[in-house]
């Protein structure tokens, strides 16, 4: 993605409005698809998009959120920067959740919103929000448009400050009169970003030798990889750098994909969900080697317990991460893909660490991850690894919702290349997964693309499934409907006495047990996802028999077009293991 010039610079030397403005600095930096819902204060905005039609697609949501999320999978499928768009007031407003997702997951992301004119800014007018106030916590940078002179060199502003250093979203607030004020742009005009680092922090030559001294001396590493290293394109130089120094290795859930799970010396995901394996060996580790990772809650527990007899090398691009939540004995601020080429260059093995590799090894074949395979329904892990079974030479691309159903399935379908799982994991926002996969389809409209999800997750952008009908986008969603709120009703039964308080999403007079013990299903399965899913033009069906499970899959899989298959599974199943909230491994619950 371009930087400080657009892919296409326009040349052109002519009457423009500053709709029109707006759709060619688009069309310049390359975008294919805008995700953009009409109203009022954005009107002038969509009719300009018309004029445009033949170079980008435009989307039409059923939910402003929707288009944010479809955005966001965009953008995670290919690294590109996705757009969406929205009118003034509450399409704006719609907008912010999904901003807020991409600031804590480093997506970069440009957001439009119409805003109401400028005279009236201010006074209440109708559907005015100050949304760049809204929005200051959650940007990486925003701007409310007051002269129509400012917009092209704010939009190329925007794209450079989305794409370089942390990846993040940038607001565009598009006052109505802005947009059909008429200008000559100036397309060349200077950035003017005097305090934003225009340069990307390359680790000094010293801080390379350090660390690769370091990795000489350790007898019981591991390599943490997150999120950062598959926004840096860095998967190749981490898959290098493994190979050399033979490191176990382990992944946040941003991070899953950047190393490939089928690696004997793969720990999986490590943190609150993750495996008993990945988690024994980050706490007995004495080096442990952080990559474009934050140490979020998640991850770490109680801080001052977690890797405590470790010595940490903590590479990231972001400063302010340094030594925020984690003290690291070696921080470097940098793109992690130049540190670990730079590294690569150097490194080379040390003690013997055949003990410490042989010990990994054995932790991961003592604790898997595992459920009652003799079960006679159909568990949630089954349902996600018969997928896997069905579909994982097909390369598809898999995203969740939020909830038990995300962790299982980070789990139980494992990754070997990046950009193939897409996760809210910053915000953990329910309603994430069927727009992302819309978004990811788009963007890669010959790939299989599967939204793994649940009832409760689906039902927040359930509306999707009209877009997906009428673009003809054929997102398949493998629907684990439990009639609950799955992780809350987990919580429950571990902390609250199985005492249920709200979490059953079915009719109150038709729930038969409200704490644990009860029968594995609720009574009546409410609501009709296959009736809901066929009024809206996809293919649907529901299953239950763990018998019939693999014809429904390639049933599913086979479908010309959108589909749901409706999963029936027990609400009683729990997520482990699991390592309470601001525990340590010690407090780990396996069974």
């Amino acid at each position: 993605m371009a930087t400080d010039t657009p892919n296409a610079v326009s040349n052109e030397s002519r009457l423009m409005s500053g709709a029109d403005i707006l759709v060619q600095g688009l069309v310049d930096h390359g975008v294919e698809v805008i995700f953009a819902y009409p109203g009022g204060a954005s009107m002038p905005l969509h009719q300009a998009l018309t004029r445009y039609k033949d170079r980008l697609r435009t989307i039409l949501p059923r939910h402003e959120q929707g288009g944010t999320f479809a955005a966001q999978g965009y953008a995670r499928a290919t690294g590109k920067v996705g757009v969406c768009m929205a009118t003034s007031g509450p399409g704006a407003t719609n907008l912010v959740t999904g901003i807020a997702d991409a600031k804590l997951d480093s997506i970069p992301l440009i957001a439009i919103s119409g805003q109401v004119k400028t005279n009236v800014i201010g006074s209440d007018a109708f559907q005015e929000t100050p949304i760049v106030e809204v929005c200051r916590g959650i940007t990486k940078h925003h701007y409310l448009v007051t002269d129509v002179n400012d917009l092209p060199r704010i939009i190329r502003e925007a794209f450079h400050i989305a794409t370089t250093g942390r990846p993040g979203p940038v607001l565009i607030d598009m006052p109505k009169d802005v947009q059909l004020a008429q200008i000559i742009p100036d397309w060349e005009e200077p950035l003017a970003l005097p305090g934003y680092t225009v340069t990307t922090p390359e680790a000094k030559q010293e801080q390379v030798n350090q660390v690769a001294a370091a990795i000489k001396l350790a007898k019981k590493p591991i390599i943490y990889a997150g999120g950062g290293i598959i926004a840096a394109g860095a998967s190749e130089e981490l898959r290098t750098l493994q190979e050399k120094t033979g490191f176990p290795t382990t992944m946040t859930v941003m991070g899953l994909g950047a190393f490939p799970a089928s690696n004997p010396m793969c720990m999986d995901m490590v943190g609150m969900h993750g495996s008993v394996y990945s988690n024994y060996a980050i706490n007995e580790a004495d080096f442990i080697l952080a990559l474009g990772v934050r140490f979020d809650d998640r991850v770490t527990g109680k801080l001052s317990e977690f890797a405590k007899n470790a010595k940490i090398v903590h590479v990231d691009i972001d400063a302010s991460e340094l030594n925020k939540n984690k003290l690291a004995h070696i921080p470097v601020c940098s793109d992690v893909k130049y540190f670990l080429g730079e590294l690569n260059k150097i490194v080379a093995k040390g003690e013997d660490i055949s003990p410490w590799q042989k010990q990994c090894k054995d932790w991961k074949a003592a604790d898997p991850f595992k459920y009652d395979e003799e079960f006679d329904g159909i568990y949630q892990q089954h349902a996600i690894r018969e997928l896997w079974k069905a579909t994982h030479e097909m390369d598809p691309i898999i995203t969740v919702g939020v909830g038990q159903h995300q962790m299982w399935a980070a789990q139980f379908y494992p990754f070997d290349e990046p950009r193939r799982w897409q996760s809210s994991s910053g915000l953990g926002t329910m309603g994430f997964g069927l727009p992302a996969a819309m978004g990811a389809q788009i963007a890669c409209p010959d790939r299989l693309v599967i939204d793994i999800d649940g009832d409760g997750s689906f039902q927040m952008n359930i509306q999707e499934l009209a877009t997906l009908y009428c673009e003809k986008i054929p997102v398949k969603v493998l629907l684990l409907n439990n009639q609950h709120l799955g992780m809350v009703v987990q919580w429950e039964d571990r902390f609250m006495k199985g005492n249920r308080a709200h979490t059953y999403l079915g009719p109150i007079d038709h729930l038969e047990a409200t704490g644990k013990g009860g029968k594995p299903y609720a009574q009546e399965r409410y609501p009709d996802f296959v009736q809901i899913a066929k009024g809206y033009g996809c293919g649907a069906a529901t299953v239950k028999n763990k018998s019939d499970l693999p014809a429904a899959m390639k049933e599913m899989l086979t479908y010309d077009g959108p589909y749901v298959l409706d999963v029936e599974v027990p609400y009683q199943a729990h997520v482990l293991p699991m390592i309470p909230s601001g525990g340590t491994v010690r407090d780990m619950i396996t069974s």
